[in-house]
């Protein structure tokens, strides 16, 4: 069996066992090979290194100092895969190319190398530093891309701002005239010590991307990512949306579900951005051709007491790059009380009755981004007992809820919807909680089990309760099935609270109301309101949302019309002429009780 490279060195008297120890735990600090560990602490050089490495995997070595490589052979390979696997291609002749490697015997390096030239690999040994700086050498960027020259030019220090606005605290503020581009757009009023003090969290899964956090940790775009965490947490953002276009970066915040444009860092920083919020997700930055998902965990300090935050991370190949998205999962937001939803008292009622039954389904509906988890956790929060089981499946997992039992979809290993209900079944549980119904597999899995004595939640994707029951239809389940199965469908809507600090009476013609719902004399009397804008709302008169809900309960009247194949409309005409409070109904009693606007209701709901 052959020797070890430490082994190697202390047999020949080259280095000592103590000196052996000593790399070796630089290694495990610090990451990288070992070889680089010895030559960094000076026990060897890189000289030394290579010619071992080449006697024990009986493979050439080169000096990369006193070889000129033609700029056609480097083009060969690209400088992403270059960095990635400390590679360089030296020499072409015929089909089989000589490639620099640290590693020769990294199969990963070899086999991406082939697949991309198409020529046969011939690997010689050259040290990881030589290699490196022969990568700096001939993969030279042109000024205005090269991100790292441009970096280098940005400082960041500490500048006093105005008492009035941020109580005479010291802010992080960039200095961009050479850039030319402004970060007035952004809200940088943040503590130099909150920027710093963010710490990713490491999860158990270990991926090897210590490299290159280490080239970048210092960097000061490192530190506008931070920047941009944290002032998306300040503006109460729910989504940062990072897009490159021909000629520019757009980056853009979700305050209250509308998108407004922040900044719009230079075109240059396009690759830095991407791979540095890439690094901290965990995801490959040379695969820049597929979609990814990943997740972000950091450590914030805020008012003086930790906080973590979650980031959900999404990228997805655009025509000019990757556009990223980030999703801000912030638990101390999840709003897991049901009385301070959004439900009108009645709504409530019929709603809690249903979700407190033993069995049958009860399946919430509406667009993305209406609400639709927070109200099915505030349920389970309301269900979950010590003598209750309770299981869910989810993509993806967005907080975690003591007590309860949650799952993380993996559709490339089979774990979907229907595979975990029907893995559920068998794991006694009392309420099962069904992320989406997509597809009639999961459909006809999640009502055999309201049948058969177990509390089904789920979502739909359709625009109102009644028009639930037709989606259910036109996925293959039975009417009759619908009909037995399903105990209440809830349609809701998030519409933007008015700012209560610049609140301020508004006429709206009684025609107008009338229009929208309101009757004749009603319209006469109601005020509505609106926020003139002020720095609480960032000027834009809006201050958080709620709910608008509209609960259809399944009574023996509905159940009929269901089995014998009515449509929505008939069944939106039964459940009114019942008492079913429809959304835009809902809509006008936030606009009666000077909640929120006329033009947000009529936006989001239809008569």
């Amino acid at each position: 069996m052959s020797l070890k490279l430490g082994e190697i060195l202390v047999k020949e008297g080259l280095i000592t066992q103590q000196q052996l120890a000593e790399a070796m735990d630089y290694q495990r600090r610090n990451g990288g090979r070992l070889g680089s560990s010895l030559v960094k602490l000076g026990f060897v050089s890189d000289e030394v290194i290579t010619e071992i490495l080449s006697r024990q995997y009986g493979v050439p070595s080169i000096n990369l100092e006193v070889y000129e490589i033609e700029e056609d052979v480097i083009k060969l390979i690209p400088r992403d895969m270059a960095v990635k696997y400390a590679i360089l291609p030296v020499a072409r002749t015929g089909a089989t190319l000589t490639l620099a490697m640290s590693d020769p015997t990294n199969v990963f390096a070899l086999d991406d190398a082939k697949f991309h030239t198409g020529l046969n690999i011939e690997p010689v040994i050259a040290s990881e530093n030589s290699i490196l700086e022969a990568i700096a050498k001939y993969y030279s960027l042109p000024k205005s891309i090269e991100l790292v020259e441009t970096v280098k030019e940005l400082e960041f220090s500490p500048t006093k701002v105005p008492s009035s606005s941020t109580n005479g605290i010291i802010a992080t503020t960039i200095k961009t005239e050479e850039l030319n581009f402004s970060l007035d757009t952004i809200n940088l009023d943040t503590s130099s010590e909150q920027i710093e003090s963010i710490q990713q969290i490491e999860e158990s899964e270990e991926i090897d991307v210590k490299r290159l956090s280490k080239e970048s940790e210092d960097a000061p775009v490192v530190r506008l990512v931070n920047a941009l965490l944290v002032d998306a947490l300040r503006r109460g953002a729910s989504d940062i949306h990072i897009e490159p276009y021909e000629k520019e970066l757009r980056v853009r915040f979700r305050v209250d579900g509308v998108l407004y444009e922040v900044m719009k860092p230079p075109i240059s920083f396009r690759d830095g951005i991407i791979s540095r919020i890439k690094i901290m997700s965990k995801l490959d930055i040379s695969e820049k051709r597929l979609p990814q998902d990943g997740r972000i965990k950091i450590r914030i300090k805020v008012d003086n007491r930790s906080k973590e935050l979650d980031f959900r991370v999404s990228t997805v190949p655009t025509l000019f790059g990757e556009k990223v998205v980030l999703r801000l999962l912030d638990k101390e937001k999840l709003m897991l009380d049901m009385t301070k939803l959004g439900f009108e008292p009645k709504s409530l009622e019929v709603f809690k009755r249903n979700i407190e039954k033993p069995y049958g389904m009860v399946l919430v509906t509406g667009p993305t981004g209406s609400g639709k988890t927070n109200t099915l956790y505030s349920a389970l929060m309301a269900l979950n007992k010590p003598d209750i089981n309770i299981m869910t499946a989810e993509d993806p997992v967005e907080f975690n809820l003591p007590g309860i039992n949650q799952v993380q979809m993996k559709d490339q290993i089979g774990l979907n919807f229907a595979a975990a209900l029907r893995a559920f079944l068998r794991q006694d549980p009392n309420i099962i909680l069904v992320g989406e119904i997509r597809d009639f597999e999961t459909a006809e899995i999640a009502i055999k089990a309201a049948l058969t004595g177990h509390l089904v939640l789920s979502t739909l994707h359709t625009n109102d309760a009644p028009s639930a029951v037709s989606r259910l239809v036109n996925m293959g389940v039975e009417p009759y099935l619908v009909a037995t199965s399903v105990n209440l469908i809830q349609a809701q809507r998030l519409v933007r609270r008015i700012c209560q600090n610049c609140k301020e009476e508004v006429h709206t013609p009684p025609d107008f109301l009338v229009q929208i719902g309101f009757s004749e004399e009603e319209a006469h009397k109601v005020k509505t309101y609106r926020g003139r804008g002020c720095n609480v709302c960032n000027n834009t008169g809006y201050k958080g949302r709620i709910g608008l809900y509209e609960v259809m309960e399944i009574t023996d009247d509905i159940r009929e019309l269901i089995t014998i194949g009515a449509t929505a409309m008939e069944l939106r005409r039964k459940a009114i002429e019942m008492g079913m409070i429809t959304l835009r109904e809902s809509g006008l009693c936030k606009i009666r009780d000077g909640i929120t606007t006329v033009d947000e209701v009529v936006k989001e709901t239809v008569l």
